[in-house]
């Protein structure tokens, strides 16, 4: 069996699974706690099967193992993992919309689609398994960095908003600030999503060294990625604002997701 059809299969017993732990336990971030187990997993199968340059599949496998290392380690300390771990975006849309319209969002979105982006972004890898690929060049050089320092990024986002909410958690009404606007945040809204999504259009550039093109089936998976960041983006920001209305001079004077410096 070619290997992306296994894959393929493997995802839909995945996204099967997700879906029938939400109906069961009425808790639905089973997608998120595979979210950053599953990429990297697709990476080292496509690479594994890999007929062409193994030193770019190599990198590409430790790439993901190390997104998705940190990306575990984070949402593991937030409490992901846990039981209640649910994140607050399913728990809000349950209550704005009808039973049976979640129960439907939540069959072919929430389980279904999003397990497929999984797949799809780890296509670079089965593009760059192809036994024509051209071997190890410059762009690949240049995507392995581009990825190590947005990795860097998002970790540093990630630490400073971790630092913010324990020191807000710890004192309660009496922490001054609702919401973080200091370190990468002054410059972006959103620095970890920006790095997030940048991430997987650096990972994406191996397909295009391999040979395939600019333009190739691989480039799938970023572009949904982006839109669907675009959209959870918006929904978050529309809840934060709601539970804190200075969030908008915020939105007002920072940039929303790439980093650019506050206006006045």
């Amino acid at each position: 069996m070619d290997p992306f059809h296994a894959a393929f299969l493997a995802c839909l017993g995945a996204a099967s699974l997700c879906w029938l732990l939400g109906a069961i336990f009425r808790e639905y971030s089973w997608v998120d706690r595979v979210w950053s187990i599953l990429p990297p997993a697709y990476v080292a199968w496509f690479a594994s099967h890999s007929h062409g340059d193994d030193s770019r599949l190599t990198a590409m496998t430790i790439l993901a193992a190390l997104w998705g290392a940190r990306l575990t380690y984070n949402f593991a300390r937030k409490g992901g993992y846990a039981p209640g771990g649910e994140d607050y975006r399913w728990i809000e849309l349950r209550r704005r919309l009808p039973p049976p319209v979640f129960a439907a969002f939540s069959l072919v979105f929430i389980a279904f689609v999003q397990n497929i982006l999984l797949l799809l972004l780890a296509l670079p890898a089965y593009v760059a398994a192809s036994p024509t690929a051209a071997p190890w060049g410059p762009l690949d050089s240049l995507a392995t960095v581009v990825f190590l320092l947005l990795l860097a990024g998002e970790t540093i986002a990630d630490q400073q908003q971790w630092r913010f909410q324990c020191a807000k958690q710890a004192r309660g009404a009496a922490y001054g600030p609702k919401f973080l606007t200091q370190g990468l945040f002054r410059y972006s809204r959103h620095p970890n999503f920006f790095c997030e999504v940048s991430m997987w259009w650096a990972f994406y550039l191996f397909a295009v060294a391999s040979g395939a093109g600019w333009l190739n089936v691989a480039i799938v998976g970023p572009l949904l990625l982006t839109a669907l960041f675009h959209g959870s983006t918006m929904f978050t920001e529309q809840l934060t604002r709601a539970k804190y209305p200075t969030y908008a001079d915020y939105q007002r004077t920072t940039s929303r997701l790439v980093p650019w410096f506050p206006r006045r």
